[in-house]
């Protein structure tokens, strides 16, 4: 089942909250929160706030448990852009834009949680079965091989 949580009307640029809500995309919901409590950017605090509001959701209003819950979709819209003018040289005038965003949140508990665990132990055994170590002194068959022509090309010039 899914449940959503949208904060509308952030005062923040869309590309500066992008940036976070990338990072949580496909993560627990307890992953989440701990990525966005560390990090020291503006949009972490909005995103954790609606990553909160929808936890609340799902346990009041679908029942469902948080442990079991992952970061389905976290999408940010642009919102309305406020417009103002700053005095500029010669009594001329520049526009400054107040970019406004709408961060929508959707978890999900149809995913299955996959921890990193699992792809390390993975990564382990394929590099056992790998070919030549560092340490190995053999030489490459192709190597070997055109040592073998010149060694005959000196001794026939001999």
């Amino acid at each position: 089942m899914q449940v959503s949580s949208t904060y509308r009307y952030a005062k923040i640029s869309p590309f500066k909250v992008r940036e976070v809500t990338r990072a949580i995309q496909g993560l627990p919901v307890s992953a989440a929160l701990d990525l966005v409590a560390f990090s020291p950017k503006k949009a972490a605090f909005l995103i954790a706030k609606t990553l909160k509001s929808a936890v609340a959701n799902a346990e009041n209003n679908a029942n469902l448990r948080v442990a079991g819950l992952v970061v389905k979709e976290a999408t940010v819209g642009e919102g309305p852009t406020m417009k103002r003018m700053m005095a500029r040289a010669r009594g001329s005038g520049s526009r400054i834009l107040k970019r406004s965003s709408h961060i929508r949140i959707i978890l999900t508990d149809e995913i299955e949680i996959k921890t990193r665990d699992k792809k390390k132990g993975q990564k382990k055994k394929s590099k056992k079965s790998g070919g030549p170590k560092k340490g190995d002194t053999k030489r490459a068959p192709k190597a070997e091989a055109a040592s073998e022509t010149a060694s005959e090309e000196v001794k026939s010039e001999a």
